[in-house]
């Protein structure tokens, strides 16, 4: 197994970026979390670049800094983007 994504080393973040080409759903993969190497499984297709979710987040709940805040509860090996994530300015995806 390969470690594919990672987060800064903060205690308080609760996603990790995929670096990967993306992953799948199902697969297993580690996460380099504060020094630890951490094993989650995958719930849905992630793309290059997009954020997985590493510990539960609650709807309401920001990014470990404020980035954005939970639409919905959100699972260990979740895709975290704009379908369940809201900016503190605006959505990202209107264009």
């Amino acid at each position: 197994m390969t470690k594919i994504a990672w987060v800064i080393d903060e205690e308080k973040d609760n996603v990790a970026t995929i670096l990967s080409h993306g992953v799948k759903k199902g697969a297993a993969i580690q996460v380099e979390t504060y020094r630890k190497i951490k094993e989650i499984t995958v719930q849905a297709d992630i793309p290059y670049g997009h954020k997985i979710a590493i510990k539960p987040i609650r709807k309401g709940v920001k990014y470990g800094l404020s980035i954005g805040r939970a639409t919905q509860d959100i699972e260990i090996g979740q895709h975290v983007h704009v379908h369940n994530i809201e900016s503190m300015r605006g959505r990202g995806d209107f264009g």
